[in-house]
């Protein structure tokens, strides 16, 4: 097979950093380079709990949720299995998904992939508003992982330079300028930077906003879907307290009454969150489209060569629930560009 010589990653975030090494893993004798200005602990997935749990992906097809959902789990799993959850920090926790609409909460598809996810029963429900004093028209449970970027993104990145994977700390003002340094083939995994990078408007920031806390007695995820809807979400020495999901919000700055939304709703579900010692507090933008963007594009210059370019962004809430599956079909979109150029030189 014709195999691409030198393949570009644009964006250092769990996208980034899962493509680049799921490429170099299908692809060992190609030269393969991430280019980022901004590098773990400051990436955006950064900040948040690393979630096993789709989350706004807005009309992204429910299929592919599924597919890559599945292969993320999976790939968990495996480290899991493997012992490294230490290493890379990940936690496996139940985890409680509800609403107050009085419809109720149907099991969504991607829920086949996770350990044992049900709707509550009327009794069910019954027994858990009892619990937590409050009125939900439905909830789904299940058992599942939160993988913290933190210790997952340096993880990754060390395998991939043990690989011979090169980094460079740079901003790419526009994928032309790498075409023009010889790339074959470049990977988009810029989030929101696609905004600016592709002039992408439709891909807007759902500001969320959370406060990281010393909980060890915290065992238990819960997410009300309603609203901004408080969340709590326990990682391995810490926990997050959320959120706000504001829509077109690109304020990236602390804000007093979020922080006060937060910390009120997320005791109202767990009490005993008053006890807990505050650590941080951030703000991420996620990166939200009408559906995450996963294809190939074919550009061509003014030389009347073409560049390929496979864009893998707006996975809004999702970057840790998707990370791995999209990361696979970046390496499948890879090949079939690879079996196509072999064809044509027959």
């Amino acid at each position: 097979m014709n195999v691409p010589n030198h393949i570009a990653i644009v964006g250092a975030g769990v996208i980034g950093v899962t493509s680049a090494l799921a490429v170099q893993q299908a692809f060992p004798a190609a030269e393969v380079t991430i280019f980022s200005e901004i590098f773990s602990p400051y990436t955006t997935g950064d900040g948040s709990a690393g979630l096993w749990s789709p989350f706004v992906l807005e009309n992204t097809d429910p299929t592919k949720i599924l597919r890559w959902s599945t292969l993320t789990h999976r790939w968990m799993e495996n480290f899991w299995k493997k012992g490294l959850a230490a290493d890379i920090g990940l936690c496996l926790l139940p985890l409680y998904r509800v609403t107050h609409k009085p419809e109720g909460y149907p099991l969504p598809d991607w829920a086949s992939a996770a350990y044992g996810a049900y709707e509550l029963s009327d009794d069910e429900l019954e027994s858990f508003n009892r619990r937590h004093k409050s009125k939900y028209g439905g909830a789904i449970h299940f058992v599942t992982y939160t993988c913290e970027s933190t210790k997952l993104l340096p993880w990754l990145m060390e395998k991939f330079k043990q690989s011979n994977g090169k980094i460079v700390e740079r901003k790419i003002q526009s994928l032309e300028n790498l075409y023009h340094e010889g790339y074959d083939v470049i990977i988009n995994c810029t989030g929101m930077g696609s905004r600016d990078l592709l002039k992408d408007e439709s891909l807007v920031p759902v500001r969320g906003q959370v406060t990281r806390v010393k909980g060890p007695w915290l065992f238990e995820v819960m997410l009300e879907e309603d609203g901004d809807g408080n969340y709590v979400i326990p990682n391995v020495d810490s926990a997050i307290l959320g959120g706000t999901r504001q829509k077109g919000d690109f304020d990236i700055s602390v804000r007093e009454d979020d922080l006060s939304g937060i910390r009120e709703g997320c005791e109202r579900l767990y009490p005993s969150i008053n006890k807990c010692q505050e650590l941080t507090h951030w703000v991420g933008l996620r990166p939200v489209r009408k559906e995450v963007r996963l294809e190939k594009e074919t550009v061509s210059y003014s030389d009347s060569k073409n560049l390929t370019i496979i864009h893998n962004y707006g996975h809004g809430g999702s970057g840790v629930t998707l990370c791995w599956g999209c990361a696979m079909d970046v390496v499948q979109i890879l090949q079939q560009y690879c079996e196509i150029k072999n064809l044509s030189k027959k």
